[in-house]
């Protein structure tokens, strides 16, 4: 096993168990409002203290982007690490048990590292580059199904950007229209996990975060699926704009989305 990646796993799992716990004693955990419909729990906050902690053990001079703390740029800044402690915090707080632990390691720039831990049901799904996407020990494979019919598409709504409403539903009805189902969890790590898996086939989401989606991007690629964004291009960390399935199924998204000129 790489050994940054059993370091990071490490950090999830003790990440994991400040989640868990948290859940089951929900009552307790203090909520505020970041900004409108977008929460943070002290849950999220003692969770990422607990990745932060584990990663600085071992790798004192790494940096840090994430999503509570913000950027730490410490003396190493070729080792780059970005974490989402809950990713999925209304789930969380409403006691709906889909959620996760993002960690992704970039090294030069280029993601080396990627891991999401659903703490709930125990998956730990893990890539390193070049060496295949995991979910608990198990390799992990997208689906090849080339077109749309008979797809299940996974998505998120835009509720903190509520003035995007109009052209997401607008790209949902066409998507609707063409597949078998769709799918919205409220998780987008899990989400893209779950496209490396194979459960579902594709997913397309407005304004992600890169803490949102480093490590899913990984696991993509490690399992023969890609990420673009609305265009087809490399811009979804800035655009935040990301579509994700096998390359065949994701030329057919773009098809959808680009009709509508975002």
């Amino acid at each position: 096993m790489h050994p940054m990646l059993n370091i990071a796993i490490r950090a999830a799992r003790n990440a994991g168990k400040v989640v868990a716990k948290g859940f089951e004693n929900i009552e307790t955990v203090e909520i505020e409002e970041k900004t409108l419909n977008d929460y943070v729990t002290s849950v999220d906050k003692e969770a990422e203290l607990a990745i932060i902690g584990t990663l600085k053990q071992a790798y004192p001079d790494h940096s840090f982007v994430s999503e509570e703390s913000g950027i730490d740029n410490g003396k190493d800044s070729d080792h780059q690490w970005i974490i989402d402690p809950l990713d999925g915090t209304n789930n969380f707080v409403r006691g709906i048990p889909h959620f996760a632990i993002s960690i992704a390691l970039k090294i030069k720039g280029r993601t080396e590292i990627g891991i999401v831990f659903d703490p709930i049901r125990n998956e730990l799904f893990s890539a390193v580059r070049g060496q295949s996407s995991q979910v608990n020990g198990y390799r992990t494979r997208a689906t090849l199904v080339p077109k749309l019919p008979r797809t299940v598409l996974a998505t998120g709504f835009p509720f903190k950007t509520k003035h995007q409403t109009e052209p997401y539903l607008n790209i949902f009805k066409d998507f609707f229209l063409e597949v078998a189902d769709m799918r919205c969890g409220g998780s987008p790590a899990l989400d893209l996990a779950y496209v490396a898996t194979g459960r579902v086939d594709g997913f397309w989401q407005f304004n992600l975060k890169p803490w949102d989606i480093a490590a899913g991007e990984l696991l993509l690629k490690e399992s023969g699926a890609m990420m673009t964004d609305f265009e087809g291009g490399n811009d979804y960390l800035k655009s935040g704009n990301v579509v994700a399935a096998n390359p065949k199924l994701l030329r057919e998204m773009l098809k959808v989305i680009r009709k509508h000129n975002l």
